[in-house]
């Protein structure tokens, strides 16, 4: 089958659109890919906004086309830094250079993610790694997987033997979450094994479903950086909530997701 799809190309399946979502998001990552290597320097705001727009176009240039001709009904979420609730019916969420600052700079950590979200649910997504070539993908009520392999979250039942995660939402945060950040930090620092702080957090959330470690948070964030994982982490066997414990919705302005034997001790924690 030829991975380019005509406009009438449409898929009714959800397991089949997931398919060929993942074609599509492997495509646009082959793109980026082919940009990756040297440092990009910048010198002002604008040098370094300009930079990670033509990574993001570079990828919606394949994303937007494909993903559309698949479901052409399908609305399109234009900003991958928002968040809240969608209007009812479908939408394309997709950021088509997770961790794009990490890209500029030569790092490894960044992916393309593309999620169908149907009445304000994620239906199905896929994280890829152009990088090491992994591709992430889960569909409601079908499991999780890493290159068609089922996930699962770890067994872990002690915080204290847990590896754990942070990340930074955007660089512009207020003070009051800036804060909030740092003093749950601390409090992880005195709870958990170990605890990393990076971009992005789909990276984080592909490691939690994959057992690798046991439990991730953020306060606030956009739709685009926390559902794919949601998803992930959801259909291999986590728990997701607020930071509080609360269910969790893209309004909630903190997110937690855990494997079940320490997400409790990891409310516990962030709620000191």
């Amino acid at each position: 089958m030829s991975e380019t799809l005509e406009t009438t190309d449409v898929v009714t399946s959800d397991a089949d659109l997931l398919d060929r979502t993942a074609t599509a998001v492997r495509a646009a990552g082959a793109a980026l890919r082919e940009r990756f290597g040297d440092v990009v320097r910048y010198e002002t705001r604008e040098e370094l906004m300009q930079a990670l727009a033509v990574n993001d176009s570079t990828a919606l240039d394949i994303l937007r086309p494909r993903l559309t001709s698949l479901r052409p009904e399908a609305s399109w979420v234009e900003d991958e830094l928002d968040g809240g609730a969608l209007p009812p019916g479908e939408w394309w969420v997709v950021d088509p250079a997770e961790g794009n600052v990490n890209h500029l700079h030569a790092l490894p950590e960044w992916a393309v993610t593309a999620t169908l979200v149907r009445e304000n649910q994620p239906v199905l997504t896929v994280v890829h790694l152009p990088l090491t070539g992994e591709t992430y993908t889960a569909l409601t009520g079908a499991g999780a997987h890493l290159d068609g392999r089922p996930l699962h979250v770890s067994g872990t039942e002690d915080l204290g033997l847990s590896i754990v995660a942070t990340s930074q939402a955007r660089p512009d945060e207020d003070e009051k979450v800036v804060r909030r950040v740092g003093s749950s930090i601390t409090a992880m620092l005195f709870d958990a094994l170990v605890v990393r702080t990076a971009v992005p957090a789909t990276l984080h959330l592909t490691n939690v479903a994959a057992g690798r470690m046991d439990a991730f948070w953020q306060f606030a964030g956009a739709r685009a950086d926390l559902l794919p994982g949601a998803l992930l982490v959801t259909e291999a066997g986590g728990r997701i909530s607020d930071a509080e414990g609360r269910p969790w919705t893209p309004q909630s302005d903190s997110f937690l997701a855990a494997a079940p034997g320490v997400h409790a001790a990891a409310v516990a924690t962030l709620s000191r």
